[in-house]
C-alpha cells in the first residue's frame, strides 16, 4: 500500500497493481471448447505479469490440444528464460510453440493440420506489449474502444485491399478463415505492438468467439457500464452466448487495481 498523500506515477499504477478477470465459455453451437487462457497479475519469470488467449483448431481434439499447448509452452518458456527484453521472450515463446505443435502434429495423424490463434501481452512501466498472430484480438478501451491487433484473416485481408467494407466483414460466409496460426508453418509470421497504458483504461484480450456475435459498439458499451471487472466478463460472454452463440468464446480484461494503489 502507498501512503497517504505519496505520488503514484501512472507507470507504478499499472506496473505494480494489475487486475484481471477471464472467462471461456464452449458457446452454443461447439461440443469442444478449443480456447485457453492465462492470466497472471504478478511476476511470471522476468516478467511482471503475463496474458494470454489462444484460439485452437482442428478436428476431434486437437484444437483444444493446441491451444493448450501454445498456451503452457509460452507461458514455461517465459518463466525459465533469462531473457529481460520482453519483446524478444514473447517472440521465441511463440516459435518454440509453433515448432512444438508442428512436431506433434507430424508425430499424430489425427492432429495433422491443427493450429491456434494467440495474442499474449505484459504490461511494464506503463507500456503493453503485445504480439498476436490470427485473429484473437487486444483492444485498449479508455472510453473509446481501439483495436490494437490487426486480424490475420482472410475478410480482413479483403477490407484492407478494399473488395469488401467492414460491415460486409461481419457477416461474410469466410470471416472465419484465417492467414496465420501457430503451428501452420515453420517460419511464422509475428506482429507486435507496444503502447502507453493509462490507470483509468482496460485491455481486453478475446478470441473471435466474441467479436463474430457482439458488435465493437456493444462491447464498447458494456466496458462503459459501472459493472466491476468480472461482471463486465460475464456479461461479454452472455451476451455473445445471446446473440447465437455460434463458437466458443473467450474473454480477458485487465485494468490497474485501484484498489490497491
Amino acid at each position: 500500500m502507498v501512503p497517504a498523500g505519496s505520488f503514484v506515477s501512472d507507470a507504478q499504477k499499472w506496473n505494480k497493481s494489475m487486475k484481471s478477470y477471464s472467462a471461456t465459455d464452449v458457446g452454443r453451437k461447439r461440443k469442444i471448447n478449443q480456447d485457453s487462457i492465462f492470466a497472471s497479475d504478478r511476476p511470471v519469470g522476468n516478467l511482471p505479469n503475463l496474458y494470454i488467449v489462444a484460439d485452437g483448431m482442428g478436428g476431434h481434439n486437437a484444437g483444444d490440444f493446441a491451444s493448450r499447448y501454445a498456451v503452457n509452452t509460452v507461458r514455461g518458456y517465459i518463466e525459465r528464460s533469462g531473457e529481460h527484453n520482453p519483446v524478444k521472450l514473447i517472440d521465441e515463446a511463440i516459435r518454440l510453440a509453433n515448432s512444438g505443435i508442428l512436431r506433434e502434429a507430424s508425430e499424430h495423424e489425427e492432429m495433422y493440420g491443427m493450429g491456434t490463434t494467440i495474442v499474449v501481452t505484459t504490461v511494464i512501466d506503463g507500456y503493453a506489449y503485445t504480439a498476436n498472430v490470427g485473429d484473437s484480438r487486444l483492444y485498449f478501451f479508455d472510453g473509446t474502444l481501439s483495436q490494437i491487433t490487426k486480424d490475420h484473416s482472410l475478410v480482413s485481408e479483403m477490407v484492407r485491399l478494399g473488395e469488401i467494407t467492414e460491415e460486409e466483414a461481419l457477416t461474410h460466409p469466410d470471416r472465419n478463415i484465417i492467414t496465420r496460426a501457430v503451428g501452420a508453418a515453420e517460419d511464422i509470421d509475428i506482429d507486435f505492438f507496444d503502447y502507453q497504458v493509462m490507470p483509468d483504461s482496460f485491455l481486453l484480450m478475446c478470441s473471435d468467439g466474441l467479436t463474430n456475435m457482439v458488435s465493437d459498439e456493444e462491447i464498447r458499451r458494456i466496458l462503459s457500464s459501472p459493472a466491476d471487472t468480472e461482471e463486465k466478463t460475464r456479461i461479454l460472454v452472455d451476451t455473445a452466448n445471446e446473440n447465437g452463440g455460434i463458437d466458443n468464446i473467450a474473454v480477458l480484461i485487465i485494468s490497474a487495481d485501484a484498489d490497491e494503489v
